[in-house]
């Protein structure tokens, strides 16, 4: 499995299943919670180390109920969220305006309205991880740009707010809202994010070992910026 590819129907519902299952903590992220918090670690100012967002998404207690019947099956989930987030990734640097939310829906008066509640709840955790750092953004003039993720997804609105979110078609104007806005969001941050290792993106073909080394040195590859590539 690479993780680099986006994730299969199948992959995505064995993660699905496994976040829903008594493996899982009981406050563990779903599928819809976590590709919010994953879009606001990509799309956000800092690289966040997986070390640091990885825990999180198993709950309150930061995984220590997280049940694993093998190595082997620990390192499978790990590598199914990675692939999950780097299809944000793919997204954003190949298609931002093509992106779109995980979003629930329930019916409300026979309509089928959208619930975002669960991705701005996870997208907010996100942006939590280092509220310093966004604050630039809402001193800016993109802050109402966060405004319907705030509605959404804090735990706690100014009681005035709670008139803006106590109609099921409002919270569905809002989740309208949120996906129009987080392509101008990461634009926002697109150019002050910090330099970071970014998952790899191949637009040429891979260069062979034993090829020479595309910087003009006249050494094999293996020899030169391949070899200093895998030096640690």
């Amino acid at each position: 499995m690479q993780p680099d590819q986006p994730l299969t129907d199948k992959e995505f519902d064995e993660l699905d299943q496994f976040l829903l299952s008594d493996q899982s903590p009981e406050d563990a992220m779903t599928m819809d919670i976590l590709h919010g918090f994953l879009t606001a670690v990509v799309i956000g100012p800092d690289i966040i180390p997986i070390s640091e967002w990885l825990p999180h998404i198993w709950g309150e207690n930061r995984g220590s109920d997280l049940q694993f019947r093998s190595e082997k099956e620990g390192k499978r989930i790990q590598q199914l969220i990675l692939k999950f987030m780097n299809e944000i990734v793919i997204t954003f640097e190949a298609a931002p305006k093509d992106f779109e939310p995980l979003y629930c829906e329930h019916e409300s008066e026979g309509k089928a309205l959208l619930d975002a509640d669960g991705w701005a709840a996870g997208f907010w955790e996100g942006v939590n991880l280092r509220p310093e750092s966004w604050e630039p953004i809402w001193t800016s003039d993109a802050a109402a740009l966060m405004r319907p993720i705030y509605l959404l997804g804090a735990d706690e609105i100014e009681e005035e707010e709670l008139v803006q979110v106590d109609d099921p078609a409002k919270r569905h104007k809002l989740a309208i809202d949120v996906e129009a806005n987080i392509p101008l969001i990461y634009r926002f941050w697109l150019p002050l994010r910090k330099t970071g290792i970014s998952p790899e993106k191949r637009e040429s073909p891979k260069i062979g070992r034993n090829a020479p080394c595309p910087c003009g040195s006249g050494k094999k590859s293996k020899n030169c910026c391949s070899q200093a590539s895998t030096t640690h």
